[in-house]
């Protein structure tokens, strides 16, 4: 897909906007929305699902374990990329990998060490994303991607980030109990909405910000039904492949792109606030 994020207007000059503006960084912390952006979305979505699946399986650490560690790993890696002046591709997708992890796990242990039923985590999750929204926009007067140069914007980009995850993760396992879809007919039902709001944007004129976060959500449960429908067993309706064997080959898809963003820099964006082709 291809999107301009960059109709929102920015705020009007004011005493606080001028004091923000001193802080603003040259560069934009987040990449260029390629299709290289959502195919490593979609496959860190699906390592998320998969590799939370063995450590809580495999190492035994049990949901809540798994997200104490992953919790901790992903603390250090947003403190190092609050740290960067510039978008690096190595340190943002690490952080994407392990939020989407993160996300994962905090819908599961509402629903399956809690009991919350998965109709109150999506409304829930729901209603908090709006509201990262609504305090993102007020404050910044923009929601616009192309302008993550500040701490501010930052730290609202990956708080949002987080509870796309976790509204993906519960809406997707809500879509999938209630309809009863089997784990590839449940991608193919993902992938057709995201093609909707493609086809909304471009012909309809869905408004950019929302359609780039609308298909951000709704590549969770693609990722995740992918993942599930590679690494489980034939008799639950996958191919059998395992959680080691599928987590590790979609990592090392992801190093290999990603290793080839870092050194052609094809998804870095112009100075910030410049606009530009999303995808």
């Amino acid at each position: 897909m291809t999107y301009e994020l960059s109709k929102t207007p920015e705020a009007e000059p004011g005493p606080s906007a001028s004091a923000r503006t001193s802080h603003r960084l040259r560069w934009n912390k987040v990449p260029e929305v390629t299709a290289y952006f959502w195919i490593i979305k979609v496959l860190c979505t699906t390592v998320g699902e998969t590799a939370a699946d063995l450590l809580d399986q495999r190492a035994g650490l049990g949901l809540t374990g798994v997200s104490v560690l992953m919790s901790a790993l992903l603390a250090v890696v947003l403190v190092v990329q609050f740290r960067t002046r510039a978008y690096r591709a190595g340190v943002y997708w690490l952080a994407v990998a392990l939020i989407s992890v993160v996300g994962t796990l905090i819908s599961d242990n509402l629903t399956d060490n809690i009991g919350v039923p998965l109709e109150t985590t999506t409304t829930v999750f729901a209603v908090l994303l709006a509201a990262v929204f609504a305090l993102w926009y007020r404050r910044e007067r923009t929601l616009s991607i192309h302008s993550i140069d500040t701490p501010s914007r930052e730290a609202y980009y990956w708080l949002a980030v987080l509870f796309t995850f976790a509204l993906g993760t519960a809406g997707g396992d809500l879509v999938s109990e209630r309809m009863d879809l089997g784990y590839w007919l449940a991608a193919v039902l993902f992938a057709l909405a995201i093609a909707a709001v493609g086809i909304a944007h471009f012909a309809l004129g869905l408004d950019a910000v929302w359609s780039f976060w609308t298909a951000y959500i709704l590549t969770r449960p693609l990722g995740a039904s992918v993942g599930d429908y590679l690494s489980q067993p034939a008799a639950d309706g996958g191919l059998g492949f395992g959680t080691v064997v599928t987590s590790a080959l979609f990592l090392a898809v992801i190093l290999g792109l990603v290793a080839y963003l870092a050194v052609t820099r094809k998804d870095v964006t112009g100075p910030a606030g410049a606009t530009g082709p999303v995808g």
